[in-house]
């Protein structure tokens, strides 16, 4: 299901202001996307965190959120790269690959039914 672990845009704003105007306007292209994005965040954490988010913590949404918004602003800038300044879409990818690697590595190493005490 599209968009349960972002909204598109988050995903348009990371992209920058000089992403392409067609790819952030089209429906289909975000949603297929932002499927594509769930799906990969779900095969490397091998954790069914769509069908699950209503039940996790605030905390865990917005780590979710910031990958799955950063793998989908990668693909927006791909998508035209010519719209950009001079190596700002290069920049641009980095920083987004950098949030999503990052954030992959903490969901796969999150612990659910760990308590944690004060």
């Amino acid at each position: 299901m599209s968009f349960t672990l972002c909204t598109s845009g988050s995903a348009v704003m990371k992209a920058g202001v000089h992403a392409n105007s067609d790819a952030t306007a089209s429906g289909s292209m975000l949603a297929s996307w932002s499927d594509e994005a769930e799906g990969r965040i779900e095969a490397e954490t091998r954790r069914t965190w769509v069908d699950n988010y209503a039940g996790l913590s605030t905390g865990i949404k917005g780590v979710l959120s910031d990958v799955c918004s950063s793998l989908i602003a990668m693909n927006i800038i791909a998508y035209d790269t010519t719209g950009y300044l001079s190596r700002e879409a290069d920049i641009l990818l980095n920083v987004n690959d950098d949030k999503a690697s990052s954030g992959l590595r903490i969901l796969k190493d999150f612990k659910s039914n760990e308590l944690k005490t004060p």
